[in-house]
């Protein structure tokens, strides 16, 4: 039955997830409310791992999130759930742009998709954002923020921004730091 749930889940997920792997998030919080095999902080230790191997960020989370629940079985089985939908539309896209190339109609469809994609990323990442540097209400305002986390996040944006150098360079130094700090 975890089988069917995993495969269903995800095949929604990988419908309704326009924008890429972070636009799962969403998503993978629901399901983290409905089901005690996925919670909040096992998202974003997901996003941490999914970040820094190789791969689409959707299928390891879904990957991950699949193994957690049911083995290798589970991981196989949320995986093709994740996929799927994407092959069909890009099949489905692939005879419709083919038929349709120069159609205004055609164009006016993407140009409302992509600040839907944009929405639920940005979505995606202020959820991350908050699971990451937010401890919650406290006795003073200052005790509701991460701020070993916080410096930490503006540095390494600070430094993307600017230089620009591979992910993999940043990821290195965010470990580091967190293994100095302890955070």
């Amino acid at each position: 039955m975890i089988l069917l749930i995993l495969f269903g889940e995800f095949f929604k997920i990988g419908l309704f997830a326009v924008g890429g792997g972070l636009a799962t998030l969403p998503f993978l919080y629901q399901l983290a409310d409905r089901y005690d095999w996925l919670d909040y902080e096992t998202i974003a230790d997901m996003i941490a791992i999914s970040e820094s191997t190789p791969g689409a960020i959707g299928v390891n989370m879904a990957t991950y999130a699949g193994f957690q629940a049911a083995g290798i079985a589970g991981a196989v089985i949320a995986t093709l759930g994740l996929i799927t939908p994407s092959i069909i539309v890009i099949l489905i896209v692939a005879r419709i742009l083919t038929a349709f190339k120069d159609s205004p109609v055609t164009a006016s469809v993407f140009q409302g998709l992509r600040p839907a994609a944009t929405g639920l990323i940005a979505a995606a990442g202020f959820g991350v954002i908050r699971l990451s540097l937010y401890n919650g209400p406290g006795p003073r305002w200052y005790d509701w923020i991460r701020w070993p986390e916080l410096a930490l996040f503006v540095l390494l944006f600070l430094l993307i921004y600017k230089f620009k150098k591979h992910p993999v360079w940043y990821i290195l130094a965010a470990g580091a730091a967190g293994i100095v700090l302890g955070l």
